[in-house]
């Protein structure tokens, strides 16, 4: 039988955001005088139900706001649900195109050290893995160098190969499934392949369909939070791109 390593039941989440009632003279005062803007709530991700399986490449599409980046922060416990539950069976690691905002004046060597540590290795392991990880992100010249200093392609090659050299059973990825030339992609889709067939679930996050097609088991569509299409990747895409194209045709 294969595990299911997640399972997302029933799943919301809502944000609180700042609402300007122009028209409401009391609720304007009100804000003027407490400092405080009205709030509205937003619900992102409303009643989202499915699961991965063991060893199960998932490809997450919609268009930008449909809630994908918070599906993902929410299965890896960034955001907490506000409805329903997420399962997850083994280490989870996100990583995410910004992912090296969080230690940009740190050099390369303390960046890796860093998300090493947070993402679940000793110091001891992380020292081992050293080398591999900068060999593997091609980027050795640079080890003694700022992020700040990196192009975006460098820092998503840094992220990627650290997240790869740490054993993940769940590896959430946003827009970061392939990045630099195709030496390095090529060899990234052997790791992720490697991962796979030792039973890691993936969820790629992408606007690149034909990638999608390629690399993907099945996809999941997400629309204005909910799931609109699941399935095998050429019958959720076509209904996708009929759908979109429509939209833009309004």
């Amino acid at each position: 039988m294969i595990m299911e390593r997640i399972v997302v039941d029933k799943v919301s989440k809502k944000f609180r955001i700042g609402c300007r009632r122009r028209k409401d003279t009391v609720a304007r005062m009100i804000s003027i005088f407490s400092g405080k803007e009205p709030k509205k709530i937003i619900w992102v991700l409303k009643d989202v139900s499915f699961s991965v399986r063991a060893g199960e490449v998932v490809g997450l599409i919609g268009e930008n706001g449909s809630g994908k980046s918070t599906l993902l922060r929410t299965i890896s416990g960034i955001y907490n649900a506000d409805g329903g539950r997420v399962r997850t069976k083994g280490k989870i690691l996100f990583i995410w195109s910004r992912l090296t905002s969080l230690g940009r004046r740190l050099t390369m060597k303390d960046f890796i050290y860093l998300q090493c540590s947070l993402f679940g290795l000793s110091r001891k392991s992380a020292k081992k893995r050293f080398d591999s990880i900068v060999d593997f992100s091609e980027l050795g010249e640079f080890v003694d160098t700022k992020l700040y200093q990196f192009s975006e392609g460098m820092k998503q090659k840094i992220s990627f190969s650290i997240a790869v050299h740490c054993d993940p059973l769940i590896l959430l990825m946003d827009e970061v499934f392939e990045v630099g030339d195709e030496k390095f992609r090529a060899k990234s889709r052997k790791k992720i392949r490697e991962l796979v067939s030792k039973g890691a679930s993936v969820i790629v996050v992408s606007h690149n369909l034909s990638l999608i097609r390629k690399y993907c088991d099945r996809v999941l569509w997400l629309d204005d939070g909910r799931i609109a299409g699941e399935g095998e990747c050429g019958k959720v895409l076509k209904s996708y791109v009929v759908a979109e194209t429509s939209k833009r045709k309004k």
